[in-house]
């Protein structure tokens, strides 16, 4: 399923959930999204309740114990969601899907998943929304947890990563870039307390061309890489971005959130996301 304009080719897997496996430019055919297995991706990925130990129900040991994590493309052992529909409309794609729990095997998640995904010249908006519908006791509610709205991962040969931290925001202040942390050192880097001042984090090569991620509503973000830069969509090795947010996900919330992926050189992806920041002010 896949929607193009003269900028962009964008392409959602079916098979997947309805997850963004495909970003390139119109008249090239690389994919800048790394899809080496069900983790990758651009994605819905939520996180609910405490943290349990479901070994003897088939919870993988390298993921235990978890919280309730319904994800969008499949769980860790490849079992891939289920899509309950699918359109376009003009340059509008529709999924809606039953994700799977990522620690679990083959358990579907007791919520729905919809995604809308537009394509507007370089920029591809994304409205994500979450229905969940538990009726489990073993996890609880009230319980708080940093959402990736969503999770992000480029190929690691968009290894260079820059944001803006400065307190004055959307002023056309230099950009930063911060040092890409690697998983060997223990985790992504988390760049939190309001540090992201203009909420968008961006990896290009070094040519300084590539994707930025901007979602409004997040001034922390989680980034890093796995492995080594210079690899592509198929390969171990991957960038990542996260905006997060704090949130609680009880046994029936409704979750919405809306996000923009902007893919160019670094100067027009900062431009882009002050045309969206005044646009979205002005309604």
């Amino acid at each position: 399923m896949e929607v193009s304009n003269d900028s962009l080719r964008v392409k959602l897997d079916l098979t997947r959930g309805g997850a963004i496996a495909y970003i390139s430019k119109s008249d090239v055919d690389r994919n800048i999204v790394n899809v080496h297995d069900e983790g990758r991706y651009i994605q819905q990925s939520y996180y609910g309740g405490n943290i349990i130990n479901r070994q003897e129900e088939g919870q993988k040991k390298a993921w235990s114990p978890w919280s309730w994590n319904p994800i969008q493309v499949g769980d860790c052992y490849k079992n891939r969601a289920e899509i309950l529909e699918y359109k376009q409309q003009g340059n509008t794609l529709y999924v809606k899907c039953i994700p799977m729990l990522w620690d679990m095997k083959n358990k579907p998640a007791e919520a729905i998943m919809e995604q809308w995904t537009t394509l507007e010249g370089n920029v591809i908006k994304v409205q994500n929304k979450l229905t969940c519908h538990r009726t489990d006791t073993i996890y609880g509610e009230g319980k708080s947890h940093n959402q990736e709205l969503p999770a992000v991962y480029p190929i690691s040969a968009l290894n260079n990563l820059y944001s803006y931290f400065g307190d004055k925001p959307f002023t056309g202040e230099p950009v930063n870039k911060p040092k890409v942390v690697n998983l060997t050192s223990g985790f992504w880097g988390k760049y939190k307390n309001d540090m992201v001042t203009e909420s968008w984090m961006a990896f290009v090569n070094d040519d300084f061309w590539g994707m930025g991620v901007y979602s409004p509503k997040c001034t922390n973000f989680l980034a890093g890489m796995s492995r080594e830069p210079g690899y592509e969509a198929q390969d171990r090795a991957t960038s990542y971005m996260a905006p997060l947010n704090k949130e609680s996900l009880n046994k029936n919330t409704v979750y919405e959130y809306t996000y923009y992926l902007i893919v160019g050189d670094l100067n027009n992806i900062r431009k882009n996301v002050y045309d969206l920041n005044e646009s979205i002010k002005s309604k």
